[in-house]
């Protein structure tokens, strides 16, 4: 599920914590919107051409969202059809918590359970969907950079909720500020994680956290901090309705990685470039961000062109 972002724009409260987010000089708000629109829509129909099924949602104008497209980070929908809404640190991005989508994906999917965190919000307290949490869902593992928006006690509890293994650490970015949602400097596929071994500056975490891939099959693909500033980290593995894996991430990100870790990459995956860089640029999020996966038990067959109003 993507959203189709009405009123993309820089967003101040956000950016106290993502030092991600860059302003684009000689840009005013609607060719900023245009931009926006156009990269969404390229990106969109680059995924429906390698086969994938994808829901379109359309953000509402009012009230103003400056993220909404990055859905991922206020809910997760998951295969026993729970489905958990999440504490969000800015509080512009609070009403990206939409239940007209609830509603939307309850036509099509089975939804059992929902699960609402927000309430942490009253007491400072965040944990940003798989922006801050990364599932490994084959051997049932989370992982968690620990940050201003990524609450501990909140993900060990959610784990319990889920039966997923916790595993958090904290990571740095080369300025020495906290990375803030792990989904920047790990990527975790069936086989293989990308990572950013050097963002994770206490010796026992590290180990801690690259023993838990290895012990669990995978082949690490470590990067570099140079590399999680253009967004290499920001990868998502999809499956389309027939054929290989695809690894999303955005041009600017494919771009970084070394001839060898590409094809390191592709043994596993095809990998989709996808040009994005006013959002990533101005949101200070990149393709994974974009991306919240369904995995609802599907009640019919829905038509994935049909956006919701």
């Amino acid at each position: 599920m993507l959203v189709r972002p009405a009123r993309f724009c820089f967003n101040p409260e956000t950016a106290v914590s993502n030092h991600f987010q860059q302003a684009i000089a000689g840009l005013d708000e609607s060719a900023i919107q245009a931009q926006a629109f156009a990269e969404f829509d390229a990106m969109v129909s680059t995924l429906r051409g390698k086969g994938m099924r994808v829901l379109v949602v359309d953000d509402t104008p009012e009230p103003a969202k400056p993220d909404a497209v990055f859905p991922n980070n206020w809910g997760t929908f998951h295969p026993d059809g729970r489905v958990l809404l999440y504490p969000m640190c800015a509080p512009n991005r609070r009403p990206e918590r939409r239940p007209d989508i609830l509603e939307m994906l309850g036509r099509a999917f089975t939804i059992t359970q929902v699960h609402d965190l927000s309430g942490a919000e009253q007491q400072g307290r965040y944990l940003e969907g798989t922006g801050s949490i990364i599932f490994d869902h084959v051997h049932r593992v989370a992982y968690a950079c620990l940050s201003a928006r990524t609450d501990a006690d909140l993900f060990g509890s959610v784990c319990a909720q889920l039966g997923y293994r916790p595993v958090a650490f904290r990571a740095q970015d080369a300025q020495g500020h906290a990375i803030y949602h792990t989904n920047v400097m790990l990527c975790v596929g069936a086989h293989f994680a990308v990572i950013c071994l050097e963002s994770i500056t206490d010796p026992m975490e590290r180990a801690a956290v690259t023993d838990s891939l290895e012990q669990t099959g995978h082949e690490l693909v470590d990067i570099s901090l140079a590399q999680v500033a253009r967004f290499a980290g920001n990868m998502l593995t999809l499956q389309p309705a027939s054929g290989p894996e695809l690894l999303a991430m955005s041009q600017s990100a494919y771009d970084a990685l070394t001839i060898s870790q590409r094809q390191t990459l592709s043994r596993y995956a095809d990998l989709v470039p996808l040009a994005i860089p006013t959002i990533e640029t101005i949101g200070g999020g990149s393709a994974r961000c974009m991306l919240a996966e369904v995995f609802l038990p599907e009640k019919q067959v829905s038509d994935q062109k049909t956006r919701h109003p």
